[in-house]
């Protein structure tokens, strides 16, 4: 049992890195410029590297708390005296019971001049305690609120500002890309009633577990994908953002964040096995030699099945095939397979 807690423990803090891992690296201004020129209507059709320059300061990263009340932080200038609002940026660290947006930025227009505010949110799979869509709502509802004496002050509501709130949600059965927003329908008459119905957006792009093929409808999804990806290696996913989106991968450090992350995917997995190894002794010991016995076929086969594909890379390898079509066929890293043929 100490064991087993050993390991969850190990696993779950893993895990913890790897998630702040994945979020840093969405939040890389130039990765934010992919996704918002392909789901924002302002953007679309500019160049990435144009809108990653229209991106103010760094992104927020789950340091700007949701709760009520607690999203702004209200400071005084100690030179004039005047009061200042806000954004309340604190480390997720110093109270795990606080929940906090994902990443969130401000990102200039066009023109340089009018602004609006972003909202990223990642989640691995569909929540079934409640609905996701009225959590993004929520999310949307505080950022439009929450405005309030940090964007205008008063009651001058023309001041506030657009905003999106955008949900990646993986291990989806398909890939979608939805927009929800305002809409005006006349019931009776047809009054033009003075005021912006854009303020409120929010974007739910639903991910397969596979990578979709090279299309243009699925550009935003491939990135994602590839990027969040849990199977593919650290190689591999850079060499597609290099080739296919031309993000240049050794600047930001985006190169080192999708090593990170795989190192630490990697090492999630191995606790799993860790546990589950240490789950399937206590279980033999406690239901005797049937479970013993029936275990030991299973290891059996698995390394039945290793020895296997041991003989298929070396025989890909003799008839000349290349490391990158061995690893296509075989699902094993560059570094795996050279040990093999070694």
């Amino acid at each position: 049992m100490d064991n087993e807690i050993v390991y969850s423990s190990k696993a779950t803090d893993q895990k913890a890195q790897y998630d702040a891992s994945a979020k840093r690296l969405l939040g890389q201004k130039i990765i934010l410029a992919h996704i918002l020129i392909r789901v924002v209507e302002e953007f679309k059709g500019m160049d990435a590297d144009t809108v990653a320059s229209l991106i103010e300061g760094e992104p927020y990263i789950s340091q700007v708390p949701v709760e009520l009340g607690l999203t702004n932080k209200e400071t005084v200038d100690a030179r004039t005296g005047e009061r200042i609002v806000g954004l309340n940026t604190e480390s997720s660290e110093i109270d795990e019971g606080k929940i906090y947006f994902d990443i969130i930025f401000y990102v200039r227009m066009r023109d340089g001049l009018a602004k609006m505010i972003i909202n990223l949110e990642a989640q691995k799979n569909e929540p079934t305690k409640y609905f996701i869509l009225n959590r993004a709502i929520f999310y949307t509802a505080r950022l439009v609120s929450s405005q309030k004496e940090r964007e205008f002050t008063g009651s001058d509501y023309n001041e506030i500002k657009q905003m999106y709130s955008i949900w990646i949600c993986m291990n989806m059965k398909e890939n979608s890309l939805s927009h929800i927003h305002m809409v005006k329908d006349d019931l009776l008459g047809e009054q033009d009633w003075k005021g912006n119905l854009d303020i409120p957006n929010i974007v739910m792009i639903g991910l397969a577990k596979e990578i979709p093929p090279k299309e243009e409808r699925y550009e935003l999804h491939r990135l994602l994908g590839t990027l969040l990806s849990q199977t593919m290696t650290a190689e591999q996913k850079l060499k597609l953002m290099k080739q296919e989106y031309d993000i240049p991968v050794d600047r930001h450090g985006i190169r080192d964040e999708v090593k990170i992350m795989c190192n630490l995917s990697e090492g999630v997995e191995e606790m799993g096995y860790a546990k589950g190894e240490v789950a399937g002794k206590a279980a033999g010991r406690a239901e005797g030699e049937k479970i013993g016995e029936a275990r030991g076929k299973v290891i059996g086969r698995s390394e039945g099945r290793s020895e296997e594909r041991v003989d298929i890379i070396l025989k890909m390898h003799k008839k000349g095939y290349t490391l990158e079509q061995i690893m296509d066929v075989t699902d094993m890293s560059e570094s795996e397979i050279k040990a093999i043929i070694d």
